[in-house]
This record gives structure tokens, C-alpha cells and sequence, in this order.
């Protein structure tokens, strides 16, 4: 659980985010707003209306910790302020926020980078938002978010979040469309290792990987240096097969000094059986980890972890994908709200339960919720 610092922390981070209202038309504060709206969150409230009943109801219970000097406010102020504020700034304080809570990275530990679109989000003649977040694995929480610019694609993004965050220790995860030597060497300046899948848009750097592997393979690795992992899963009548190839004779490579740090390159193959039938993918990557094809490995499994214990958690307990916040800056500051809560929630290892079960606790119990937030 969280230490009972937690809930003024939060506040804390909160209460320097500049407020964005004419100051003598402000009847509710800023920072109160955005604890009320955490903390419906959490109760299962997805939309403002919602937020506005909670707070409602809850009110006796919020007073314990907040003036609320001008009551609850309306569902409308809920989301016209968060339309307003400036989701730069609540950005910097949700990092500031996680920084004090989360410990400091244990060598290994994997930071996966990955974009999720938030599909209805978008309007007439406007883009849904597009947010790339960094997800530390080992504890399971978004360590950050960047929104992606109209009319360009995750390369701008990435080195914006990289930038953004503290990851000294700790090895990157990213999908090839980040795979580019600018941003493999923002993440050696920031003292961490990277683990970047290849495709055809590095095409000459994919194509020698296979190559080389292929070659190897077909002279059973004699001459070569090189580390092999296999791991074999079995679920509901499907087995699936991993194997990994782990190499350091990077100057095989083409252009391979443009990539800083690089020490070693591989590739995993998985081999799917199930219903009589199997399929084959075998996936590419470049890293400047050390020759230890377990650590590759669990860097590579660890990775897809975003999509299943993050993007999916969004839409299934959060409903993120059906929420229309459209006006302004609405939808990313909702977004943050969300990636605050789920954080929280990732927090409490005790209680099991899944993660819409604690939702549902922190809305019906009167512990569960200031549990959460260490009161």
C-alpha cells in the first residue's frame, strides 16, 4: 500500500498547476476540483456527471480534507476547467507526483514506451487523441504521457517523454516505429538501456539481422558468439513456443555506429500450436543490453505487458475508448485523471480483487477509498 504521505502529495503536486481562470470569477479551487475528480474516478465515476453525483454524495466525506468553500460544483465546471487547464502542466505535476511515490528503478527494471488513440475522442474535422505513456512493468504503473501532434507520428512524442522522465537504471522498451538513432541515444544520455524492435522501416537493418541469424543458424552458430533462451507456454489447448537468439557481433551490422550503445543484437521466434494448426512470427531487435539472452528475453516478453495490464485496463475498467470529452483539452486532462487512478489502484497488492472489483470496493466501502488514498 501507499504510505499515508500519499493523498498530500497529491495535493501537493496539484496545488502549483496553474489555474487558467479570470481570477474574480473563480468560486471553486483549482486544486480541490482535480483531487474531487481522482477520487470519483477511483469510485468507478468515468464522465462528469458522474464525477459531480459522487462528489455530491460524498460531500460530509470530502470535507474531511478539503474546504470546499463554495460546495460541490457542477458537472459542467468539471468539465469546462478541465477543458482549460493546461495539460502540460498536469502532466509535469503527475510526474512530479509519481517521482515521490514510486522507488528508484532496480537494475533491469523495464520502462515500455507505447502509443494508445483514444477513439472517441475525436470530433468533426478533429483527430482522436493519440497518447504515448511510459509504463514501468515491474510495479505496473504509467510513469508518464505525452500527447501526439496532429499530422505527425510517435517518432516526435517519444523523445519528448524520454526526456521528461528519470530513467537512470532501468532498460526501454520500444516498438519499431521508435526505433531511430536520435532516440536510442536520448535514452543512453539518460543512463538506461534499450531494447528496439527492428521492422522494414529500418529495411537494411532488419534484413541484415535475419541474414546474419539465418547464416548462423544454418551453420549451427560454430564461430559465433551468441546466447540462445527457449521458453514453452501452454493455455487452454495452445502451446507456444519462444525462442531466443542473443548476439554482440554488431559491426555485421550496417551503419551500426549510428546507433549509440549498441552492444548486441537478436531475434525471437514464437511458434504457435493450437486446433491443428501452426503459425511462425519471428520479431527483430537491437539493444545496448549485455550477451545474456535471459535478460533479453524477459526485456522482450515484459514489453507487450503495455497492451494487456495498460491500453486494455483503460478501455475495459476505465471505458476509455467510449468517453466523448471533446471540448479543448478535456480528453488529454481526463486521461491523466484515469492514469492517476489506475496507479493508485495498482498500489494496494493486498486486496484481491481485479481492478474494476477495487473500483467497485472504493465506491461502496467507507475504508476501501481512503485506504486507497492513505488517509
Amino acid at each position: 500500500m501507499m504510505e499515508l504521505e500519499q493523498i498530500s502529495s497529491l495535493i501537493e503536486a496539484f496545488s502549483v498547476i496553474p489555474d487558467p481562470r479570470v481570477e474574480k470569477k473563480c468560486f471553486h479551487n483549482l486544486m480541490e476540483i482535480l483531487v474531487m475528480s481522482v477520487c470519483a474516478v477511483l469510485s468507478g465515476a468515468d464522465y462528469f456527471t458522474e464525477i459531480e453525483l459522487w462528489a455530491q454524495a460524498r460531500e460530509p466525506w470530502l470535507r474531511g480534507f478539503l474546504k470546499l468553500e463554495h460546495g460541490i460544483p457542477s458537472h459542467d465546471t468539471f468539465g469546462r476547467v478541465l477543458s482549460l487547464l493546461d495539460p502540460r502542466a498536469l502532466e509535469h505535476s503527475f510526474r512530479q507526483w509519481v517521482g515521490a511515490v514510486l522507488p528508484a528503478f532496480r537494475d533491469g527494471d523495464l520502462i515500455a514506451i507505447d502509443g494508445k488513440t483514444l477513439r472517441r475522442s475525436g470530433g468533426k474535422g478533429k483527430s482522436s487523441l493519440h497518447l504515448v505513456s511510459a509504463f514501468c512493468t515491474g510495479v505496473g504503473i504509467v510513469l508518464g504521457q505525452v500527447k501526439n501532434k496532429e499530422q505527425s507520428n510517435e517518432k516526435t512524442a517519444i523523445p519528448e517523454l524520454v526526456e521528461s522522465l528519470e530513467l537512470k537504471g532501468s532498460t526501454v522498451s520500444i516498438d519499431a516505429i521508435g526505433t531511430q538513432p536520435d532516440i536510442a541515444s536520448l535514452i543512453v544520455k539518460r543512463k538506461a538501456d534499450y531494447v528496439l524492435a527492428v521492422k522494414d522501416n529500418q529495411k537494411d537493418l532488419h534484413e541484415a539481422i535475419a541474414e546474419f541469424i539465418e547464416i548462423s543458424q544454418k551453420e549451427r552458430w560454430h564461430g559465433v558468439n551468441h546466447a540462445t533462451h527457449e521458453t514453452v507456454e501452454k493455455d487452454h489447448g495452445r502451446i507456444e513456443t519462444r525462442r531466443y537468439w542473443i548476439t554482440d557481433h554488431v559491426d555485421y551490422l550496417p551503419q551500426y555506429r549510428r546507433w549509440e550503445g549498441l552492444r548486441t543484437f537478436g531475434v525471437v521466434e514464437a511458434t504457435r500450436e493450437g486446433n491443428g494448426k501452426t503459425s511462425t512470427e519471428t520479431r527483430a531487435y537491437i539493444s545496448s543490453l549485455p550477451m545474456d539472452a535471459h535478460r533479453f528475453a524477459r526485456s522482450v516478453r515484459a514489453h507487450w505487458e503495455v497492451e494487456n495490464r495498460l491500453h486494455w485496463c483503460l478501455d475495459v475498467v476505465f471505458d476509455e475508448d467510449q468517453i466523448r470529452a471533446r471540448i479543448k483539452n478535456a480528453a488529454q486532462n481526463l486521461a491523466v485523471i484515469r492514469r492517476i487512478a489506475l496507479n493508485l489502484l495498482r498500489q494496494d497488492k493486498k486486496t484481491k480483487v481485479g481492478l474494476k472489483g477495487k473500483r467497485f470496493l472504493a465506491a461502496i466501502s467507507d475504508d476501501y477509498l481512503p485506504k486507497l488514498l492513505g488517509l
